[in-house]
């Protein structure tokens, strides 16, 4: 009895012995490290201007370079002053021959091709074109004429901040004054709804709303007046509202067949729709004051200061394209596929002209020119000629007889 007893205590010790145990603890385990995130690698900015070799111009050997012979010594008549265009400019001013030959040579002398390229790598861009329109008017009102075509307010203020703000260096900036602040300018449909401030500034009064609108895309023309004269007027300035595309904007709330949006397009659109014109003119806020041009000039005058050559001219962003620059454009006719490939000059701007590569091709005066302006929205490469050991541009910012561009 005695060793039962001393065996059932020693089984009730060693169970409270293994009750008493302490549970085994494991270790502490990391929270599993996270793997940092690699950021993108941004993309390789592409050179606006790339060097290249002569071969490399589509069609310049091929090129009528005695056609823009004139439209060159232009664009010296502005640039010759400038120390990397005296060396070229001088020996144009001597040249003796101006047949295919010799002036190939002289371009490949004194200059060097680069080819304009999109920032993401692409070598081609869109080219609009533009004209100066014929507009019949007069300088008194009537009821005939009554839609006022003005010159620049007294009380639109030009707002250069770019020294403090460089980020604001390429921006058209305009306002006037309301109190102490300094707002907006006043937009079209306030300028078209009679706002004070223009009162006494209308140079001329015309008779077609679309037609005036059309003017101001094109920056310049002609106002053909009572008695056979003629006045040619140019840009002057802008309220600083951007561009905006009237006939985008038909398209996208399908009011106009994307074949159809055409400034020709547009017009026969307003002629349907007179009810609704001034609203989708009010669409583009932009709204551009002219100036009287002496009626002598070959003609309009360009951001460069000089008259543009029709077919020869084009509207280039200045930031990327220096004015003045002789610009081989390879692209095709509006319309077509049949191949353009001329030698241009940079010789305008424009405020819907935009990027490296993004012409605006000049092709002169009245209906058919407009009609070619009109319908020509193509594809093309270009090709900038700078004089040898020029220093490529940085950003810079212009006007001229293209008011906001195709």
């Amino acid at each position: 009895m005695k060793n039962l007893l001393a065996l059932l205590f020693t089984l009730a010790i060693s169970a409270c012995a293994t009750l008493e145990k302490p549970a085994v603890i494991p270790p502490p385990v990391a929270p599993p490290q996270a793997i940092p995130s690699i950021p993108p690698t941004p993309p390789v900015a592409v050179p606006p201007l790339q060097s290249v070799g002569w071969e490399a111009l589509s069609g310049w050997q091929d090129e009528n370079l005695a056609a823009a012979w004139d439209a060159f010594k232009q664009s010296c008549v502005a640039l010759q002053k400038q120390l990397a265009w005296q060396a070229p400019c001088t020996a144009a001013t001597g040249m003796t021959s101006s047949n295919n030959a010799a002036l190939r040579e002289f371009f490949e002398q004194y200059f060097t091709p680069y080819q304009a390229m999109q920032p993401d790598g692409g070598s081609e861009g869109l080219v609009t074109g533009y004209y100066e329109p014929l507009l019949n008017g007069s300088r008194t009102p009537s009821k005939r004429y009554r839609h006022p075509l003005y010159g620049v307010p007294d009380d639109l203020l030009i707002v250069d901040l770019g020294s403090v703000y460089p980020e604001l260096k390429n921006l058209r900036l305009r306002g006037r004054l309301d109190g102490r602040k300094v707002v907006p300018y006043y937009n079209r449909a306030e300028i078209d709804n009679g706002t004070t401030s223009l009162k006494g500034k209308e140079l001329y009064w015309v008779d077609d709303a679309v037609e005036l609108f059309f003017l101001q895309i094109q920056g310049s023309g002609k106002i053909a007046l009572p008695g056979g004269e003629t006045a040619r007027i140019g840009y002057a300035d802008q309220n600083g509202f951007p561009y905006k595309s009237i006939g985008k904007a038909l398209v996208e709330r399908g009011d106009l067949p994307l074949e159809k949006a055409s400034m020709q397009g547009i017009k026969d659109w307003g002629k349907q729709n007179p009810e609704k014109l001034s609203e989708l003119l009010n669409l583009n806020a932009s709204y551009v004051f002219f100036r009287d041009l002496p009626n002598n000039l070959s003609g309009p005058l360009g951001a460069l200061g000089v008259p543009l050559t029709a077919g020869r001219s084009i509207a280039v962003d200045p930031r990327h394209i220096p004015l003045g620059a002789p610009v081989f454009l390879a692209t095709t006719w509006p319309n077509s596929a049949k191949p353009l490939n001329r030698l241009m000059l940079a010789q305008d701007t424009g405020g819907a002209i935009r990027g490296v590569v993004r012409a605006d091709f000049f092709w002169g005066f009245g209906k058919d020119a407009g009609k070619l302006a009109g319908s020509m929205k193509q594809n093309g490469k270009m090709w900038v000629l700078l004089p040898k050991g020029f220093t490529l541009p940085q950003n810079g910012n212009g006007q001229g007889a293209n008011g906001n561009g195709g």
